[in-house]
């Protein structure tokens, strides 16, 4: 998942981008609005963390753009504002959920995954795929029933593309998906995270349609053999 942190206070995101990067997140840390917006033409994200008191305006003037996008993304927002009446206004301006500073990461997370749960097509964060079984809340794949090491860049693609299962996904999309704003990129490195995820997962388990891009499907087993 592709996260965009709106926060000023340096230290504290320094702090949060070093936990979900560790977490397999990829995250793009800015410290105002102008350039929120230019982070979000430039990257389509699947959640935004937003802080209200920014040197160069109210966070909250930011969601009509978000709302605006084709993919609306998660949006938090993370302030220390903590008077009901704040909490009231953002809700209703469209974020999904409301984070007081100080805060802890780990609770960050949670909500992150719990909000990307109600978005997602599997409610429960758990995918079934024939012999192989996705855990996307607690990052764990097993493939009859033998555990599965992910890197963190595989965990990015994987949850991806199992966010929305059956979806094509753009080749940029993908891309998004797994490198921040200062990330230099080979041409097949795309390619490449997509071949190790079909040898762990299993080659038919990602399908690529050519001039569209890849997606994550149920293979059918083979029709069993009949007496003639």
């Amino acid at each position: 998942m592709r996260v965009l942190l709106v926060e000023d206070d340096l230290a504290l995101s320094d702090a949060v981008c070093s936990y979900l990067r560790a977490k397999a997140f990829v995250v793009d840390a800015v410290p105002s609005m102008a350039q929120a917006g230019a982070a979000l033409h430039a990257a389509q994200y699947a959640a935004v963390l937003l802080d209200l008191h920014l040197s160069d305006g109210d966070g909250l003037a930011l969601l009509p753009q978000l709302r605006a996008q084709a993919e609306r993304p998660i949006v938090i927002v993370l302030t220390a504002r903590d008077q009901v009446s704040d909490r009231i206004r953002g809700l209703d301006a469209g974020a999904d959920d409301y984070l007081v500073k100080p805060y802890d990461p780990g609770e960050l997370l949670a909500r992150l995954r719990a909000v990307g749960r109600r978005r997602s097509a599997s409610q429960a964060g758990v995918l079934q795929l024939g012999a192989v079984h996705i855990d996307l809340a607690q990052e764990q794949v097993r493939r009859n029933g033998i555990p599965i090491s992910l890197t963190a860049k595989e965990w990015a693609l994987l949850r991806m593309l199992a966010s929305s299962p059956g979806r094509i996904h753009t080749r940029q999309a993908l891309q998004d998906a797994l490198y921040g704003l200062d990330d230099d990129t080979d041409s097949n490195t795309l390619e490449v995270f997509i071949s190790r995820l079909r040898r762990k997962l299993g080659r038919a388990h990602i399908e690529t349609l050519r001039g569209l891009g890849y997606r994550l499907v149920q293979v059918q087993p083979a029709p069993a053999a009949t007496c003639p």
